[in-house]
């Protein structure tokens, strides 16, 4: 099953849903079907993993500034409302879908982009890839959540550093920054990003969900509610049949399998 869009492309294969940016940059057009399709794959009780990754040379340069200078020059006090309407959904279907994202960064990945890679649970990088925050270099701050989830990934310190002087930087330094997993060569990164997503899209996607709720809210709570929420958690996860069964298994000396559901 797949859709051919003009921005925003939508694939299924197995259990794993692709979305692929046809873009380099986000108009509306993209950014309402990237939303679209986030939201349609998270709904999606057969899709249990999804990899977000770009088309060409970009994974996704961030928004599109030409659009964005017609926003300002008909309206500057308009011309900011995409945030709202478009970036934080996309970012919170993103980061609250119930199963794992992979993004796989294929190319360019500035601005927006970053957030949009952040916003994964796994983030696998293409040798040669490059990488720019941007924003400041137009005169902005962060949006899409950026200024938390870039200091979670690299420390407080190199965020700044990466803001303020926004220079760019190699998949090879964003790996070992922490801002992606893993860099694999450039022709790889398909069957890479197929293969990690295939391997939690077989997994217990029920327990995938409750462990992004957790490292999501974990940020910043105080001790006890984190413990609280881990009980309940867990508590919930044991009445699955995917626990039950993976603990009968464990016991038999037999691989899990895994159904994603009750």
């Amino acid at each position: 099953m797949a859709t051919q869009d003009a921005d925003v492309g939508y694939e299924v294969a197995g259990a794993v849903a692709t979305l692929t940016l046809r873009r380099p940059a986000l108009t509306t057009a993209a950014k309402e079907q990237l939303l679209g399709a986030v939201t349609r794959a998270a709904e999606d009780d057969d899709v249990r993993a999804v990899v977000l990754t770009g088309s060409g040379r970009a994974f996704c340069a961030g928004q599109d500034l030409g659009e964005h200078a017609e926003a300002l020059e008909r309206d500057p006090g308009t011309a900011f409302e995409t945030i709202g309407r478009h970036y934080n959904p996309v970012i919170s279907a993103l980061t609250g879908a119930p199963k794992p994202v992979v993004a796989a960064i294929n190319g360019t990945c500035a601005g927006a982009g970053i957030s949009l890679a952040l916003a994964c649970d796994v983030r696998l990088a293409a040798a040669g890839a490059r990488f720019a925050t941007a924003f400041t270099a137009i005169g902005l701050t962060f949006d899409s959540g950026l200024s938390a989830t870039l200091a979670r990934a690299v420390g407080a310190a190199r965020a700044s550093e990466l803001i303020l002087l926004g220079e760019p930087f190699t998949a090879e330094q964003a790996l070992d920054w922490g801002l992606v997993g893993r860099v694999v060569p450039a022709d790889e990164l398909p069957d890479a990003a197929a293969a990690v997503a295939a391997k939690l899209a077989a997994g217990p996607t029920r327990a995938y969900a409750a462990a992004k709720r957790a490292l999501a809210e974990a940020w910043g709570a105080p001790l006890p509610a984190v413990l609280e929420a881990e009980r309940a958690a867990q508590e919930a996860l044991g009445r699955t049949a995917d626990h039950q069964g993976a603990v009968r298994a464990f016991l038999a000396k037999q691989p899990p399998a895994f159904t994603g559901r009750d």
